[in-house]
């Protein structure tokens, strides 16, 4: 649920809990041996390192508070950052020509030619969001502010799902495609950088993300005072920092012991403060938020008498080394953007706790020295094994961070060897994150984390040195994973497979404006900005004041994003409106996700009239035993509800998983739909997009998955052809709701309530006596029990309560069958007799044309 909040509260972007595990106790002595000069010499030991198969790792266990199902996001915000995520533009007549294209990315979004309409009358006034909007109603208070580019208030409300809300019409008048303005106004983008790096010469502090000039450019120079978005995102920013002042010190609270999930909460919550305090003190030149940072620091130094805060010698706890990492990304932020403000005393004390608290365990890991062992394996030495995860993005762009902040004061050289090892560790495990065609390694949520330390280390080298070592241009895909994320936030949330993660806190999308500028994409500036979570300091670096248009024009509505380790395909009916339809389906291989994924190969969710209709479970509880085992068949991961087979949105057989090994394949058509540029679209009767996936292989039996939509996207078809089933053996087909549902005496219809609107599932084609039915979110009878541990307070499944599976149940002839169940949402304004009834047809025959 989304709700208000007193102003002032801070940011917890998401509230789900994980981590990887480490290993007990390190040693104190940190043998530092010299400097490599070239990071990619035959003494790196990421030099010659090969780059296997993505494998899983016993991560340790981390309590999960949340269930997640497509019901609204659980959020403490202050009201401001809704605000800041409803800005839009309109077009400028000194755009430039060039513009990122229609298509999607070159990652199989089929077809050409749009469909949608672009012309006609409607209603397409723009207005600004003074209050937090908390439903689908637009609020009537127009925007009075215009910036100096022209740019004007697009989106007019934030709904329930903190999801930007826009205008309806077709008129194009004020809307145009992605592009860079040609000749921006001077007020209203970025100058140029009058003293740029080079690797010989590093750039004065502030150097990390937010060099001089940029803050200069920000105040004096006018940027936000005459651009919307930066202005009200500094707003927002600084009332947060003021908000939080008079709070105590962050306390070092365990979650799960330090080799459990140990302090990475507080990490990021310190992280997520000294941001937002050393950027208001920059801002506004007041030294109140300069000794708050002063004060946050010394304390997680160690340093406060009044506040404990860990052991001596390991209070960063390399024993869950991303905690370590957070708090070297915290101290950077404050070394680097306070220095003028510290004395040399105060920059030695910084430096020193950066050095003995963070780098040299850093360095120790990224040398793979035997001292490291016990917490060194997200580096993937020394069995050279790939960490294509955000374990190895966090890690790297926080020693980065930290060791860029001091590198030129360090006697030690500790902090010049961990960057001569960062940028080759995490060119060959971080940035292969993302596969070929953007879809992220572990999960959609995990994507936040990854992609967030990615850009902070190859924005933070490029403003200290002038570039980024090539990490961003080293894997192709890096330049997709930014569509990805698009296309995988459906009308409500996102689609959630495998694990959720832990608190985000400063962890946004705002990467978007990163790579945005990277790979000279607009469209992924102009999504991002529109969104709740933009009101951060990155955004105030990271954000082209310069862009302009419409993120929507030219973008297919379907996508397949066709890597075999990761495959999975989305159509929706609209970019722009969020109670249209959408639906999302898996096929992809079951290992490889570091250990955050499901069996879940045919897993789909569907969103229709602003709700979700069918939706996952998530993260399980990351403390219980064996969670995090391995990926293997008979992993203990595999016995929990929510990670089995029956825990989702596919066929169960026989009550059994699925095969760890299999490798499901997909077929895909769409009529290819981009959306214009205006906010609403006309859609024809046999517009449509499919997805098929032959399942046979997680099964032993031929099983085969097919999602459709129907009648101009009106309606939804899933439909499964089976055979080979041994006869007595139990078929079901399930699906997990928050709605209540209601069957039908024939129990061929199941009526499903949720939010007041209602969708009918209708069974088609059913075999004798076969017909809808309900269970529970609980474990099928039979089911070997889960595992038991010392840790027996965390153990055994989580409830899922407000969830019901709507089931198709029977036991199986050996004969061939189908299931058909088609899904029609009860559209206001839509006649029952305007629904249709799809024809039988095998999924091996389905094509564009063939429900028509």
């Amino acid at each position: 649920m989304s709700g208000r909040v007193p102003t002032g509260s801070i940011i917890p972007l998401r509230s789900y809990s994980s981590h990887h595990p480490v290993s007990p106790a390190y040693s104190d002595s940190v043998p530092l041996r010299p400097g490599h000069t070239d990071p990619m010499s035959s003494s790196n030991p990421y030099a010659s390192a090969s780059s296997p198969a993505a494998r899983g790792f016993n991560e340790k266990k981390k309590r999960n508070k949340w269930l997640w199902i497509g019901i609204p996001i659980l959020i403490l915000i202050i009201i401001g950052a809704v605000l800041g995520g409803v800005l839009g533009t309109q077009l400028n007549k000194n755009k430039s020509t060039s513009s990122s294209s229609g298509s999607s990315g070159g990652n199989g979004a089929a077809g050409s030619g749009a469909v949608g309409s672009n012309g006609g009358g409607g209603n397409t006034v723009n207005t600004g969001v003074p209050t937090l909007i908390v439903n689908t109603g637009v609020n009537s208070a127009a925007a009075t502010e215009t910036g100096a580019n022209g740019e004007v208030y697009l989106a007019v409300a934030t709904d329930t799902y903190m999801l930007p809300v826009y205008a309806t019409g077709t008129n194009t008048a004020g809307y145009a495609a992605p592009s860079t303005y040609s000749s921006p106004s001077s007020k209203d983008s970025w100058p140029t950088d009058p003293n740029p790096p080079s690797n010989t010469s590093i750039r004065a502090h502030p150097r990390l993300i937010a060099p001089a000039y940029k803050w200069t450019a920000l105040t004096t120079g006018g940027l936000i005072a005459n651009d919307p978005y930066l202005k009200f995102w500094n707003q927002t920013i600084v009332n947060n920092a003021s908000s939080t002042l008079g709070d105590d010190p962050t306390p070092y609270t365990e979650d799960g012991g330090l080799s459990g999930s140990g302090v990475l909460d507080p990490a990021r919550i310190i992280k997520m403060k000294v941001k937002n305090w050393a950027y208001a003190y920059r801002i506004t030149n007041e030294t109140k938020y300069a000794d708050r940072v002063w004060l946050e620091l010394t304390t997680a130094a160690g340093n406060n008498s009044n506040v404990p805060f860990g052991a001596n010698g390991t209070r960063w706890n390399p024993d869950h080394f991303l905690d370590l990492a957070e708090f070297c990304n915290a101290f950077a932020i404050g070394y680097d953007w306070l220095y003028d403000y510290w004395t040399d005393a105060q920059r030695d004390a910084l430096m020193w706790s950066i050095i003995n608290l963070g780098l040299s365990f850093g360095l120790a890991a990224l040398n793979g020295d035997s001292s490291a062992s016990a917490y060194s394996w997200w580096t993937g030495l020394p069995k050279n094994s790939q960490v294509n995860g955000n374990w190895n993005c966090v890690i790297n762009g926080g020693l980065t961070m930290a060791a860029l902040a001091i590198v030129d004061r360090d006697p030690t050289n500790t902090a010049s060897q961990v960057l001569n090892l960062t940028p080759s560790s995490a060119r060959l495990n971080c940035f292969q994150g993302a596969y070929s065609d953007g879809t992220w390694a572990e999960t959609a949520n995990y994507w936040y984390f990854g992609t967030t330390g990615a850009a902070e280390m190859s924005s933070a080298l490029t403003t200290a040195y002038g570039d980024d070592r090539g990490l961003a241009t080293s894997n192709p895909g890096w330049e997709w994973t930014s569509l990805f994320h698009i296309y995988v936030q459906g009308m409500t949330s996102l689609f959630n497979y495998g694990d959720h993660g832990p608190n985000k806190y400063s962890t946004t999308a705002n990467s978007l404006m990163y790579w945005a500028n990277v790979f000279n994409q607009p469209r992924y500036a102009l999504y991002q900005r529109d969104h709740y979570d933009a009101s951060e300091p990155w955004s105030m670096f990271w954000y082209n004041p310069a862009v302009s248009g419409t993120w929507w024009d030219g973008l297919a509505l379907d996508n397949n994003f066709n890597a075999s380790t990761g495959h999975w395909a989305t159509g929706r009916s609209s970019w722009s409106d969020n109670a249209g339809s959408y639906w999302a389906m898996k096929a992809s291989q079951l290992t490889g996700h570091q250990t955050h994924g499901d069996l879940d190969i045919g897993d789909f969710v569907v969103d229709a009239m602003g709700q979700r209709w069918f939706g996952e479970l998530g993260s399980g509880q990351y403390l219980s035993d064996g969670y995090f085992s391995t990926e293997a068949q008979n992993s203990e991961r595999w016995l929990y509800y929510r990670k089995r087979t029956e825990g989702q949105n596919t066929i169960l057989i026989g009550a059994q998983n699925q095969n760890v090994g299999a490798t499901p394949s997909g077929n895909y058509g769409s009529t290819g739909t981009q959306q214009g540029a205006a906010p609403s679209l006309n859609i024809s009767s046999t517009d449509t997009v499919f997805f098929t996936t032959d399942m046979s292989s997680a099964y032993n039996y031929t099983v085969k998955r097919g999602i459709r939509f129907l009648n101009g996207r009106q309606q939804i078809l899933i439909q499964d052809d089976i055979s080979g089933v041994p006869s007595g053996t139990d078929v079901q087909w399930r699906a997990h709701t928050n709605a209540s549902i209601s069957i039908s005496s024939d129990k061929a219809t199941a009526t499903l309530t949720l939010a007041s609107q209602t969708m009918l599932a209708q069974l088609l084609n059913a075999p004798s006596g076969v017909g809808f039915s309900t269970a529970q979110p609980t474990r099928v009878a039979g089911d070997p029990p889960v595992p038991t541990g010392p840790n027996t307070q965390e153990d055994g499944d989580q409830s899922n309560p407000g969830v019901t599976v709507l089931v198709v149940d029977q036991s199986s002839t050996g004969a061939a069958f189908t299931y058909q169940v088609l899904l029609n949402p009860q559209w206001p304004g839509v006649s029952s007799s305007s629904y249709v009834t799809p024809t039988n047809v095998s999924i091996d025959n389905w094509s564009l044309t063939s429900h028509n």
